[in-house]
């Protein structure tokens, strides 16, 4: 049994609004909306899932519904930035689309050896699409010579790296690639979507703070449940608080947080997202796990109406 982490399995993030997200991700960006259903641990609140036609592990990024939340503070020790990979010579359109759509971007700028563009969501989660893919195929909203194809990283800001960095190749399997200034750029030997992990090193930035547009935790993947026993009790050995199996009724999920103090997830691949729902289906309407079911008549009451997209739906121009 192979004991490296394969990849970014998803990243969870924090909107204060339920339909400029779903606006933005949907009908800006082009993901699928792949399933509207509650937080687990306080299904008051919705959790959006957005991905590819699927929802593939490594295409993923969730988040948590918290109603009319102050905005949180960016910096360390948090992930500050999710980049997608999209195919080389895309940036241009991504960056004439984004405009019209009244979103800031930056100019197109290069980080070792990549173009990247860089812009912020309706809440202030820092998004980059980085031109790192070959056209593929597959339906969706956007030509596939243009879509998002899945994650190219993430970025962790961090006070010191060194720890950080000893966790992500000593105990996850990722090679030290390249350095420019204070950011030091790691890689799994997958080649899987989100196969890359920058970290900052920001000793002076203003300590994170949670609320609305700030990442809340990144899940790296594992094939299924036994690899996860393995890793799970690797973790406890080396010393880490890790929780106990926790059902996700997508994925099962453990955490801890890493020596830098940044929350990780180590998730299994399986069942998927269509576990409960046709694939065809999947985003439409609200899914419950069957704990939460009997809740149903309460949590449609108090939730608001979300408008959702068709899929795959009209192709995204400019």
């Amino acid at each position: 049994m192979e004991n490296k982490i394969r990849g970014i399995h998803h990243v969870t993030a924090i909107t204060a609004d339920a339909q400029d997200n779903v606006d933005f991700y949907c009908g800006v960006l082009g993901l699928r909306l792949v399933k509207l259903t509650v937080n687990f641990d306080a299904p008051t609140s919705y959790h959006l899932y957005y991905g590819d036609g699927v929802g593939s592990p490594g295409t993923v990024l969730t988040f948590f519904v918290w109603a009319g939340a102050y905005r949180g503070q960016v910096g360390p020790p948090q992930v500050t930035s999710v980049a997608f990979a999209v195919p080389e010579g895309a940036l241009e359109f991504w960056a004439e689309r984004l405009r019209q759509h009244q979103v800031q971007v930056e100019e197109i700028g290069d980080r070792f050896g990549e173009s990247v563009l860089g812009f912020d969501d309706p809440d202030g989660v820092r998004i980059e699409l980085v031109a790192a893919g070959s056209p593929m195929a597959g339906s969706g909203p956007v030509e596939p010579g243009r879509a998002i194809q899945g994650f190219h990283s993430v970025t962790l800001s961090e006070e010191g790296y060194e720890k950080t960095a000893k966790h992500l190749t000593d105990v996850f399997g990722f090679q030290a690639e390249a350095q420019t200034g204070k950011r030091f750029r790691y890689r799994s030997g997958s080649g899987e979507h989100g196969s890359v992990l920058d970290v900052l090193c920001l000793p002076d930035a203003p300590l994170a703070r949670l609320g609305g547009g700030v990442v809340h935790h990144v899940a790296f993947r594992t094939p299924d449940d036994a690899q996860q026993a393995v890793w799970r009790g690797t973790l406890c050995d080396l010393g880490y608080n890790v929780t106990p199996v926790i059902d996700r009724q997508y994925f099962h999920s453990i955490y801890f947080r890493e020596p830098g103090g940044v929350l990780f997830e180590i998730a299994t691949d399986g069942p998927g997202f269509a576990i409960d729902e046709p694939a065809d289906e999947l985003g439409k309407k609200l899914m419950l796990p069957p704990w939460l079911e009997p809740l149903r008549g309460k949590l449609e009451r108090i939730l608001p109406q979300v408008q959702v997209p068709d899929w795959p739906g009209a192709v995204l121009s400019v």
